[in-house]
């Protein structure tokens, strides 16, 4: 190519969203089909971005698809705003979306991208969440041919990821999923809802806020419309439960940072004390407590700062 050579002004740029016109037109009616059918598997036109299929790119295609001018955006990776993954992904949105700002208040934000994790913040009206999904069927782990699981889907059946889970009370005496806890939207479909945690589950209930999916290397969206019935799959004799962080006393754990005992802990090893720390997962959560009320100061079992 003539290294003297320049584009035109109209063609020096990426596309605003760096996916073109009609790629985002379809993703956008496919998102409006599975607002519509609650958990429905929705099919759409993955297209090639520039990473890695199974780094973000269906959440990522939803965003780019939904994102306009002036929006306040927040990208997060397991609860962190300054990990690789979601420093990365909000660099290339800032990059292509220009007149967009970035932010790492969850208040503050108009649309959310997420991985891993609900923020503990609760959620409006207002604001939209995207989460990325590596998987977006729970039934793959009981039936590896899609058509079938197309037919079971459709039926309502899903007897057989019951039986799996009712093995998983009979070998362990509970069922130990940890994550991507199959759950039934709208008394009909039953999606994965992306590798969250138990504990992040009960947020999709009746949410405020609209909740999309994106599944870039399976090419699905779905959704979880705002005020729609979200229930985990569980029995009755055997309730669905989230992570309990209490101690061997029975005590609730506490952030070491901010003192909270209601949010979602991440647990390390102080290698020197031999201790376990506990810390919030959510950062943002975490920082707002801490500028609010100053550092926590907790007991030595916790690693006290």
């Amino acid at each position: 190519m003539n290294k003297n050579y320049l584009l035109p002004l109209d063609e020096a740029a990426y596309n605003f969203g760096f996916l073109d016109e009609y790629a985002k037109k379809e993703i956008r009616r496919a998102l409006l089909k599975a607002i519509s059918i609650p958990g429905y598997q929705t099919p759409f036109a993955s297209r090639e971005m520039p990473m890695g299929k199974g780094f973000g790119t269906g959440g990522l295609q939803i965003t780019l698809s939904i994102i306009g001018v002036g929006e306040k955006l927040k990208v997060i990776d397991q609860g962190a705003d300054d990990s690789v993954n979601a420093v990365n992904l909000r660099q290339f949105i800032e990059m292509t979306c220009p007149g967009i700002s970035g932010t790492e208040d969850t208040e503050r934000a108009s649309l959310i991208q997420s991985r891993h994790r609900i923020p503990e913040t609760p959620l409006r009206k207002d604001q939209v969440l995207v989460l990325q999904v590596p998987y977006s069927d729970p039934l793959v782990v009981v039936e590896p041919s899609e058509s079938k699981r197309k037919t079971m889907h459709g039926e309502g059946d899903y007897s057989r990821l019951l039986t799996k889970l009712y093995e998983d009370i009979v070998k362990y005496d509970e069922i130990t999923i940890s994550h991507r806890y199959p759950t039934r939207i709208n008394g009909h479909y039953v999606i994965d809802p992306s590798p969250i945690p138990r504990f992040d589950v009960p947020k999709m209930h009746m949410s405020n806020a609209l909740i999309l999916f994106g599944a870039g290397r399976e090419k699905k969206v779905y959704a979880v419309p705002p005020y729609t019935d979200a229930t985990p799959l569980a029995f009755d004799d055997v309730p669905f439960r989230i992570e309990d962080f209490r101690d061997e006393n029975g005590k609730r754990r506490v952030c070491r940072r901010c003192g909270a005992d209601n949010s979602f802990l991440e647990e390390s090893i102080n290698d020197a004390a031999g201790l376990k720390l506990h810390q919030c997962s959510d950062s943002n959560y975490c920082n707002r407590r801490l500028s609010l009320s100053g550092p926590a100061r907790i007991g030595a079992e916790e690693g006290g700062i």
